[in-house]
């Protein structure tokens, strides 16, 4: 069935800052899909009820939303873009309510934390916490409370018709969220990526981890962000999260090349084109009701014997081994010094 409108997944209702990422990116010529948790936004894609996910990954105040790196891991769908928002908090009541008057002020429990400098000047007001930022602009209009504001963005107050009766509340003015962008494999499209996420374990042992450090920085790759999540059952193991950037892709195809020596259970999460801070320039990766495809350029984690193989499944074509065309691969296995590159049945 073809839709009309791209079909984007997020964690809470209209107008949250998920909406607001996802506007940004795609633009509003969209259909949301609301969903009450992270994981539900999965479950919507995996589900054909969505073609893209927008997914909170971290905050410049609050840090990674760890959870969340564990849903990219156990679903697999691959990350092609990213976005960064700032995070502007304003003051919201019904038309016609006075600040004076007001005595409740809701919000999501880290909005609130956010704006505690705003708070300490104005003790005599109630603090309300709520589970969404959004959520609370609807529960006034709807409700009608004349005594409460909520703290929220601006696309809430014009959703929900709330005046504004404070702007930019919140005490750190570059506070910004990283979203991911996540979509089907088939809806993937051919770009010049130059940036990736990674994810790969190392053995517990001494200069294991600097081993693939220094493989990033020998080839000139800027890594942006490294994160740790420990491997459910198994002690002093981990899985390490890595996003890496480059501006010429055969250093980064090198880099790729080299690791897979050092390390198990690779997986490459995505890659694309990352968000230019300086200018706020986005990438044109998407484009309203498009449907093209292009194989994943991911390797499979499914039946890895630890620190041996890594497992490539042959309908996905694995870009960085790209002096092998596919024929080539499926009557031969590429050994390296620690991994052997194999192919699933």
């Amino acid at each position: 069935m073809k839709h009309e409108q791209l079909r984007v997944a997020i964690q809470g209702i209209r107008a949250s800052f998920h909406e607001e990422a996802a506007f940004q990116y795609f633009g509003e010529d969209i259909h949301t899909v609301e969903c009450n948790s992270f994981k539900q936004t999965f479950e919507s894609l995996k589900n054909k009820n969505a073609d893209y996910v927008v997914m909170a990954i971290e905050n410049s105040i609050a840090g990674s939303i760890l959870p969340n790196y564990s849903l990219l891991l156990s679903y697999g769908f691959p990350v092609v873009g990213e976005i960064y928002l700032p995070i502007q908090l304003h003051l919201m009541a019904l038309p016609g309510v006075k600040f004076e008057d007001v005595k409740y002020v809701t919000s999501h429990p880290i909005a609130i934390r956010q704006c505690v400098d705003f708070f300490d000047e104005y003790p005599q007001l109630n603090i309300v916490e709520s589970n969404d930022t959004a959520a609370c602009a609807k529960r006034i209009r709807d409700e009608g409370l004349t005594d409460t504001v909520a703290i929220a963005n601006s696309l809430a107050a014009r959703l929900y018709g709330l005046d504004v009766l404070e702007r930019r509340i919140e005490s750190n003015k570059k506070n910004f969220t990283r979203f991911l962008i996540l979509t089907h494999h088939e809806n993937v499209s051919k770009k010049s990526p130059n940036k990736a996420s990674l994810c790969f374990q190392v053995s517990n042992t001494v200069g294991a981890l600097a081993k693939v450090l220094n493989v990033f920085a020998e080839q000139g790759l800027n890594m942006s962000k490294i994160q740790s999540m420990p491997i459910l059952g198994k002690r002093n193991e981990y899985n390490f999260y890595v996003d890496v950037e480059w501006d010429d892709t055969k250093t980064y195809d090198v880099a790729i090349r080299q690791i897979l020596k050092y390390t198990q259970n690779f997986n490459i999460l995505g890659e694309y084109e990352r968000h230019d801070e300086e200018n706020g320039a986005l990438p044109k990766t998407v484009k309203t009701g498009s449907r093209k495809v292009r194989k994943t350029e991911r390797t499979e984690n499914k039946n890895i014997k630890e620190s041996k193989y890594i497992i490539i499944n042959p309908k996905t074509i694995f870009r960085t081994f790209g002096l092998y065309r596919l024929p080539d691969l499926k009557r031969h296995e590429t050994k390296f010094k620690h991994t052997t590159i194999k192919l699933m049945d």
